[in-house]
């Protein structure tokens, strides 16, 4: 994209292009404000004069800009930059500023046709069922859910990206049956959107199905030559199991993504939550909340003509996106009549045999009379209609009264499990199964999930870290860090968290902030003057101070600190030296001499003498 400014909105530098689609290139940026890398996304060029386009890219900057979700990749900000085109003619060039995700998408790991491990398609699947959860609950529609729009980072995180062609879930029905209007790619289709009818939340549930039918199998649930085909099959047709693809598929999985790939909405999981919750309940070996694999074939599936559904804008089956050309003619689709005659066949066959079936219950009926001697039949014991009542608003209660409501309408309480959320307070009313609103019989139970409050985290210790340090512990657990404030400490570096409140392993909501104290990198010097010099040397380096001694002489008692180099009470950096002057006894270098010895002057001259 030559056209292509190098600088966006006086702040990001424009880099290598990383990736391409059909309407937008991105390119690695990088943040000159806040010193970060980042992936934009701008509109090509030949395109940003088209309207269509050009609403579609602001409808993806608005739709992801207000998704803030781990599993979602962020958007930092979106912005239009004004161009000169060749011809001279000024436009506005609109682009997004994302999140960089070191990974590589899902995609790649099914290259090659092979399935990933059982445990991680768990996972993957777990995390963009965590964010269509979010999405869901925030009113967006993904409508495209495929291994190219999910990323895994080197850590296995999971990242759900291009919220190009999503809808907020009030406006969905708008646009589903316009002309040209792209609605998703046909091996992950949903059947209502091949039809181009309204789509809702469980249109996703359906594509996040195909995608994990496909990690566990190495292939989608339907293929097919073309675009058009593999939606007729999505339409019409009952996928394989998966466990008959990779036979070491544990019957409560393969239960669960025969859940998720039901033709009817209703059949399917009404929530991400839901699906999500029943994922892993079959990863850890436990019961499911789905039917037997056999069943979903009870039941002939309604044969949908072709030209009620969606047609490919792009030849290849395998990324062929489609859009919705309900209003067209049949010639217009390219649609063979050999489809129409299949569909015929196989209602003559249902007819005839329920015409059979028919037959065989009149004939056993006559011949239950006949053996009988032409009596009446004993028509059994009477039978009375099943009573049907309405599940009751449930909003807004706690579990005392869901059970009275539930007892009133004569239905039984089921507990559910119970399920954090920042919207509802802990234990009132988030869901049930019968919805509130359906139509059960008398006597059923109602499986009540109650909400646990918002989501909370343990905080971690980070006493002893850096500020960087500390920083990354508390952002891996969606905490941040709040006040900072210097204080002395003989225990800690400089620069390293001395103190933090809330303590290590308090629970907290997510993104609370943490404050600190950190440590100056000094300390104050303790008052020694009395103490031993042992005494003394042992509080000055509990206060990160190294001790020197000097002995002066003194009629103090011995080894007594007489004072310091340092007054007692200023601060020091850690590791200075502190003199401490300690008493010793006086040497006394001039001692009196011994006297001489004096003659007795008792003792008389001798008589020589006299």
């Amino acid at each position: 994209m030559s056209d292509t400014p190098r600088v966006l909105g006086h702040r990001y530098e424009v880099g290598d292009l990383i990736g391409r689609g059909g309407m937008a290139q991105v390119h690695l940026g990088y943040d000159t404000r806040l010193s970060r890398t980042v992936a934009i996304k701008i509109l090509r060029t030949d395109l940003a004069q088209d309207p269509m386009f050009l609403a579609r890219f602001r409808r993806e900057a608005q739709s992801a800009a207000a998704l803030n979700h781990p599993s979602i990749v962020s958007v930092y900000d979106t912005g239009e930059e004004q161009i000169t085109t060749a011809m001279g003619k000024e436009i506005p060039l609109p682009y997004i500023v994302m999140e960089f995700v070191k990974g590589r998408t899902v995609a790649s790991l099914l290259t090659d046709g092979d399935p990933v491990p059982i445990s991680e398609a768990v996972q993957i699947i777990v995390g963009v069922l965590s964010a269509l959860e979010y999405s869901h609950q925030e009113g967006i529609i993904h409508r495209d859910i495929k291994p190219g729009n999910v990323m895994l980072t080197p850590d296995g995180k999971v990242k759900v990206m291009d919220f190009g062609i999503a809808r907020a879930i009030a406006d969905s029905a708008a646009t589903m049956t316009q002309t040209n209007s792209v609605v998703g790619t046909a091996q992950y289709l949903s059947p209502e959107q091949a039809r181009g009818e309204v789509v809702d939340a469980r249109s996703d549930l359906y594509s996040a199905g195909c995608l994990f039918y496909e990690l566990l199998t190495g292939k989608p649930p339907f293929t097919g030559d073309s675009a058009v085909a593999v939606a007729y099959q999505h339409v019409s047709e009952t996928p394989r199991p998966a466990s008959l693809i990779a036979p070491d598929i544990p019957d409560s999985i393969d239960r669960v993504v025969m859940k998720s790939l039901a033709k009817s909405r209703e059949n399917r999981y009404q929530s991400a939550a839901e699906f999500r919750e029943d994922v892993l309940s079959a990863a850890r070996g436990e019961g499911v909340d789905a039917p037997s694999v056999t069943s979903w074939n009870i039941r002939p599936v309604p044969v949908v003509a072709p030209t009620q559904m969606a047609t490919a804008v792009e030849g290849n089956p395998t990324t062929g996106t489609m859009q919705a050309l309900s209003e067209e003619s049949p010639e217009d689709t390219g649609v063979q009549p050999a489809v129409d005659e299949k569909a015929k066949r196989r209602n003559k066959i249902m007819i005839w045999a329920g015409v059979i079936i028919l037959i065989l219950a009149i004939a056993g009926i006559w011949y239950a009379i006949a053996s009988s001697g032409g009596d009446e039949p004993d028509p059994g014991p009477s039978t009375t209609a099943v009573q049907m009542v309405d599940v009751p608003d449930l909003d807004g209660l706690d579990r005392d009264q869901i059970e009275a409501a539930l007892d009133d309408a004569g239905l039984d309480y089921k507990s559910g499990i119970p399920q954090p959320s920042d919207s509802v307070e802990e234990g009132l009313f988030i869901s049930s199964s019968p919805a509130p609103g359906d139509r059960v019989e008398i006597g059923s139970e109602v499986e009540v999930v109650l909400s646990t409050g918002p989501d909370k985290v343990a905080v971690p210790n980070i006493v002893g870290m850096s500020m960087s340090e500390a920083s990354e512990a508390l952002s891996e657990v969606d905490l941040r860090i709040g006040s900072s404030t210097s204080v002395d400490s003989a225990e800690y570096a400089k620069d390293e968290v001395a103190s933090q409140s809330p303590g290590a392993n308090e629970s907290v909501e997510k993104d609370t902030a943490i404050d600190i104290e950190v440590a100056s990198g000094m300390s104050v010097v303790p008052d020694t003057v009395g103490m031993t010099s042992n005494e003394a040397a042992e509080a000055i380096a509990n206060a990160g101070f190294t001790a020197r001694i000097s002995e002066q002489d003194s009629d103090q008692t011995p080894d007594t600190v007489l004072g310091m180099n340092i007054d007692p009470g200023a601060r020091l950096e850690l590791g200075s030296n502190v003199t401490l002057y300690v008493a010793r006894e006086p040497v006394n270098e001039n001692p009196d001499p011994t006297p001489s010895e004096e003659p007795d002057p008792s003792e008389s001259p001798s008589d020589d003498e006299s």
